[in-house]
């Protein structure tokens, strides 16, 4: 896999210093063993899908942990869940020792019931997603993310100085192609498309069948690229159910599938209030703009611009690009929903944080009209907001409100 500076180095680099143990946790093919490579190259290296590594472990766990009690990085540790147990002795016979493990794992419900049950205290989760835009263009994290360390108020005063980083025609590329990084660091258009079928593949006949081996892979595979017609909606299980001919408890079970193993992000409704007027069902959206490109089978970036999706895609990739930078900046402490009444006014994305209750707004247009802003005034007026944002493909910075700030997508 081509190298590339990730966000959340630095991020590790600091639990290390607190936690004995640190987790990447991520869907497949999203750099977890690059990251942990890269924040520790001298430690010692064991792949557990890798049967000469795993029957090294499991031949003699204890002495094993014995030979290397620290300075370990043992990939998809989900093959071994033994091993977990023992990991917790190592750790508590010298609890005061920092940073001695990272163990990596593709999202699965036995490496979280393990690392919940066997680690706790001892352990922290990091997730790690697809690149963010920064880390494609060799880009440093954008400043914008810093000011969600103070209050909404300082926000409000400094936005206005940033400029974005990357133009128009750089965003729309990379929300076309995503972020895994293999397929899109290397430029290469056939090798994309094989890669992205391959992984789609691989996604459905060997993870998801090994993890759940009950499941009804063609039904899965359906329910799948249906999704990606769906992504950015609310679901209505039951009419999905009936689509794909199974019933709406299955549906539950497959979008939580989704959810557990990060291709697929739930949004909670927003539900502060007790106003019956609010919609809090869950909305979602697959988090990679290119896999959601691919299962809808838009071969280009002018083929899907023609097609029903491309809306609700960017809204997607806007949110993912938000929420990656707030965990990248080290942002701790908060939540995020989406906003939607009865009648219809939404918001994309409600940020909840000791920054402030922050409504963002994402529209794919560079120009703002009064329309556009009505919900927002509406939001921050019930919730007192120190400000509002609204996200679009502009080229500058600017205050369309006494609380409401245009931000350009180049700057996220």
């Amino acid at each position: 896999m081509i190298k590339v500076q990730r966000n959340l180095e630095v991020t590790v680099q600091n639990l290390l210093r607190d936690f004995p143990i640190v987790t990447l946790i991520g869907a497949r093919q999203v750099g977890k063993t690059e990251l942990a490579k890269k924040v520790c190259p001298s430690w010692k290296y064991f792949d557990l899908e890798n049967f000469g590594d795993l029957e090294r472990i499991r031949m003699d766990p204890d002495f094993f942990f014995q030979e290397n009690s620290q300075g370990l990085i043992l990939d998809e540790a989900q093959e071994c869940p033994e091993i977990f147990k023992i990991l917790r002795g190592v750790v508590d016979r010298d609890r005061g020792k920092k940073g001695r493990f990272i163990l990596t794992g593709s999202s699965s419900p036995e490496l979280m019931k393990q690392v919940s049950e066997s680690l706790a205290g001892r352990v922290a989760l990091v997730e790690v997603g697809t690149l963010k835009a920064n880390e494609f263009y060799e880009k440093p994290l954008s400043p914008f993310y810093s000011l969600f360390e103070n209050q909404g108020d300082d926000v409000l005063r400094k936005l206005p100085q940033l400029t974005p980083q990357l133009s128009v025609a750089e965003v729309r590329s990379f929300w076309f192609h995503g972020g895994y990084p293999e397929p899109s660091l290397a430029r290469n258009a056939s090798f994309y498309q094989n890669w992205m079928e391959q992984y789609q593949k691989t996604y459905i006949e060997r993870d998801i069948r090994k993890l759940f081996p009950r499941i009804n892979s063609h039904r899965y595979q359906k329910f799948i690229s249906i999704l990606a017609e769906l992504s950015g909606t609310i679901i209505n299980r039951s009419e999905l159910a009936a689509l794909i001919e199974v019933s709406q408890p299955t549906i539950s079970h497959y979008l939580a599938i989704a959810d557990g193993t990060l291709i697929w992000r739930t949004l909670p409704g927003f539900s502060r209030s007790k106003s019956k007027s609010l919609v809090k069902m869950p909305k979602g959206h697959l988090r990679d703009s290119g896999l959601h490109h691919f299962l809808a089978k838009s071969p280009n970036l002018e083929s899907l611009l023609r097609t029903s999706i491309f809306g609700r895609s960017f809204e997607a990739f806007v949110i993912e690009e938000i929420l990656k930078g707030l965990a990248a900046a080290g942002i701790t402490n908060w939540n995020y929903y989406f906003y939607r009444t009865r009648s219809r006014a939404e918001i994309d994305l409600i940020l909840d944080g000791n920054f402030g209750l922050i409504p963002i707004e994402i529209k794919f247009s560079s120009k703002v009209e009064a329309k556009d802003l009505r919900h927002l005034h509406s939001f921050m007026e019930e919730y007192k907001s120190p400000l509002g944002l609204l996200v679009n493909q502009s080229m500058e910075v600017q205050r369309l409100s006494a609380k409401v700030i245009q931000v350009p997508v180049g700057l996220l």
